[in-house]
């Protein structure tokens, strides 16, 4: 360690350097500490520039000697006979410490604080909610088992399992505060993209019987025969989770967009925006209500939905044009063997008008699109042909509009009328030629005026709020859900959305290289074996994966050994604001 003295705009500054050579064997320097400035030490040192040298030349040997004492070498004595303590705890997880540094950043303390002034509890709540937000992302369990992992952090949970139960009232009363100080807070991290909002739903089970007043008898995503709970959510332009609400099994989804969106515009200062949904979510209330106050939509439109008028002129080959020029194409005449036919997307726009809404429908042709269809269908005809060989499987009700049963025709007449003697079950050649005709089509429609390949691209990113919802239901195994109450069900989901948006935060800081698999599972495994005397020892394979979190992080625990002071270091700059 050395003493320099530079220049900052006009001040001399006073630094203790570190000169070192990198992994490449290179000389190089670094900033160990800032003293201060030669104006602030001056008169601490009788306004003797001297003694203010001498004094940082101190400082600099004693920076030597305790670097020194950190990176000396270790010899551990081990004995082959001596057993190791009885139902000791040696392994401790490091993987949530680059989580907890994203939530320093996205300031859960001052959001806690806050909430502390207006509830009477004295356990510690936000360690209590973080632990639940990293057990959801890195060993999703039971708040009971949520509880037992939190023990093999290597911060121990200074509470008890009931003060876990307790705080989930609290976070189901604080959850829009919580969810609007995220967003405000999530700034720091990543500048949120609001321009396009993306919105849909889903349901979680509950493995019970009878429904209540939440937990309701409804169409399940899974086709699961279990009461369930309905999810909203709002997710940005880059893929990042804005705001979120749950409601009865039994409501209608398409009741549930207003509520949570007067919510954004209202707590979150998001006022103009462009909406994007699939069909199901897209009714003419809620295009209305998104076709004012600077705000437009971008939705779904099935095809075979519409009036026969716009369906014919949709599905007519004629009038379509690629991306970017002005030529008219006639759709049937091309040759899709051609490799730059076949990737390439065709599209028209029809108008659209109505006593309420003047919109546009882009409608777009895929030849790339349409052999996915067709291979697809293939394949649940052959399951189709399978079901009519079985014949019993065919009797029972079918509701799924992708079963592979929808193909199937019954005949229980014969030809002269007279009532047949056994049921007949052939594969139905007018539905094959109903569902071939659409084929490598799709489309959206808007209100807004804009350039056709925008608008494609809005739509093309709704599959991100999909990724974010297969996201909370495999590796956060957020159903089924076996809480009871109603706010502690809240309370669930509030944990969900906190650990999808700090894991999509996470994904960003490391410029979306890896699958969500890749990177649950590293942390997870990244865990370190305690020597009580001498600190701990890394156990975890280390990768380009655990690499690149060290560096972006910018702290590491994959060395050798990490010594007792510098895990404690560790621990505290992952909990520092950057």
């Amino acid at each position: 360690m050395r003493v320099s003295i530079s220049k900052s705009t006009n001040a001399e500054q006073v630094y203790i350097i570190h000169s070192f050579r990198d992994r490449n064997g290179k000389s190089t320097s670094k900033i160990f500490k800032k003293l201060g400035s030669m104006d602030q030490l001056l008169p601490l040192h009788d306004n003797d520039r001297d003694k203010v040298i001498a004094w940082a030349k101190q400082q600099a040997k004693l920076a030597t000697d305790s670097y020194k004492k950190e990176n000396e070498t270790i010899s551990i004595p081990f004995h082959p006979n001596m057993q190791i303590k009885l139902n000791e705890q040696r392994n401790f997880n490091c993987g949530y410490l680059f989580l907890q540094s994203l939530c320093s950043d996205l300031r859960f303390d001052n959001i806690c604080r806050n909430i502390r002034n207006r509830h009477d509890y004295e356990y510690p709540f936000q360690d209590i909610l973080l632990d639940m937000v990293y057990a959801r992302i890195l060993y999703p369990a039971s708040k009971k088992s949520t509880y037992s992992f939190a023990q093999t952090l290597l911060e121990q949970p200074e509470y008890d399992l009931h003060h876990m139960y307790r705080s989930l009232s609290v976070l189901a009363g604080e959850s829009d505060y919580i969810q609007s100080e995220l967003y405000r807070n999530s700034h720091f991290v990543h500048s949120r993209n609001t321009k396009i909002l993306y919105y849909d739903c889903t349901n979680y089970y509950f493995e019970i019987e009878e429904s209540d007043e939440l937990r309701k008898y409804g169409k399940s995503k899974e086709h699961r025969p279990n009461p369930i709970v309905g999810m909203g959510l709002f997710m940005d332009a880059d893929g990042i989770p804005l705001a979120f609400d749950i409601y009865p099994g039994s409501q209608n989804e398409q009741k549930t967009l207003k509520p949570l969106e007067q919510k954004v515009i209202r707590d979150f200062e998001c006022s103009e925006f462009i909406f994007c949904s699939d069909s199901g979510l897209a009714s003419q209330d809620n295009r209305l209500f998104n076709d004012m106050g600077g705000r437009g939509y971008v939705v779904t439109q099935s095809l075979k939905k519409l009036k026969q008028e716009y369906r014919e002129t949709a599905l007519d080959p004629k009038q379509f044009r690629k991306l970017g020029s002005n030529e008219w194409i006639d759709i049937s005449a091309l040759d899709e063997t051609n490799p730059e036919v076949y990737e390439t997307i065709y599209y028209k726009e029809v108008p659209i008008e109505s006593k309420k809404l003047s919109e546009t429908m882009i409608v777009t042709y895929s030849p790339k699109y349409r052999a996915y269809q067709k291979k697809i269908r293939e394949q649940q005809l052959e399951r189709a042909k399978k079901l009519i060989e079985s014949g019993d499987k065919l009797k029972k009700e079918r509701r799924n509009p992708n079963d592979p049963a929808r193909f199937v025709k019954k005949t229980s007449v014969t030809e002269y009328g007279e009532v047949a003697d056994k049921e007949i079950y052939e594969l139905d050649k007018d539905m094959i030629d109903k569902e071939t005709m659409y084929d490598g089509f799709y489309a959206v429609v808007t209100d807004i005026e804009g350039d056709a390949a925008q608008i494609i691209n809005i739509n093309k990113r709704r599959w991100q709020i999909e990724e974010c919802f297969r996201i909370m239901k495999t590796e956060f195994d957020a159903r089924p859900v076996y809480l009871r109450r109603e706010d502690r069900i809240k309370a669930h989901f509030l944990i969900c959305f906190i650990a999808l948006m700090i894991f999509r935060l996470l994904e960003i800081r490391l410029k979306k290289e890896y699958t969500a698999e890749q990177i649950i599972s590293t942390l997870k495994k990244m865990e370190v074996c305690r020597l009580e005397e001498y600190g701990y020892i890394p156990t975890y394979t280390r990768t380009e994966l655990t690499d690149k979190l060290h560096e972006v992080f910018g702290f590491r625990t994959d060395t050798e050994i990490i010594k007792k002071s510098k895990m404690r270091s560790i621990i505290k700059k992952s909990k520092e604001k950057q």
